[in-house]
């Protein structure tokens, strides 16, 4: 294989439209991941995990729109926004059982109050007005395990 140097840098105007910047008329998802360090405990478990310990966990959030007229559907920038003043600034380095509502801080319990944050932050940014919305969220305890919630779980609520 052959690389090339470009002869050109193209030229918004000359080589290519704004109308041709949007490809496609499609919904499509975007994903971001980020950690937050946080201790916790659980109530009523008999395990390591009954003792308070740490974690790096990472957070991985995908959200879903229809492109706009230069072809973005969420900008990657605004994700990062979200998860730093929503969920990173109320649980890095926090004690999670202080910080979080009455609940065993579990991941399983955890993600879903990351849901409910993330999905209001994205009504009152408007965000759902045009049309993007969480579509999945997962958090990695540990690299190994892991908890999932699908946008179509939290809507059925089976």
């Amino acid at each position: 294989m052959s690389y090339m140097i470009p002869k050109k840098v193209e030229v918004l105007g000359e080589d290519i439209q704004k109308s041709e910047l949007k490809y496609h008329n499609k919904r499509v998802a975007v994903t971001k991941e980020f950690t937050f360090d946080a201790a916790h405990h659980l109530h009523c478990y008999e395990g390591k995990c009954k003792s308070m310990h740490g974690h790096t966990y990472k957070v991985v959030i995908t959200i879903s729109g229809f492109v706009n007229e230069i072809g973005i559907s969420v900008d990657f920038g605004e994700i990062k926004t979200l998860f730093k003043e929503v969920i990173d600034s109320k649980l890095d380095h926090h004690y999670l059982n202080e910080v979080l509502p009455n609940m065993n801080t579990t991941a399983e319990n955890m993600i879903v109050w990351m849901w409910e944050q993330l999905d209001q932050a994205l009504v009152e940014r408007n965000m759902k007005d045009q049309g993007q919305r969480l579509e999945e969220l997962v958090l990695y305890e540990t690299p190994t395990s892991y908890a999932t919630l699908k946008r179509e779980w939290m809507e059925d609520n089976e």
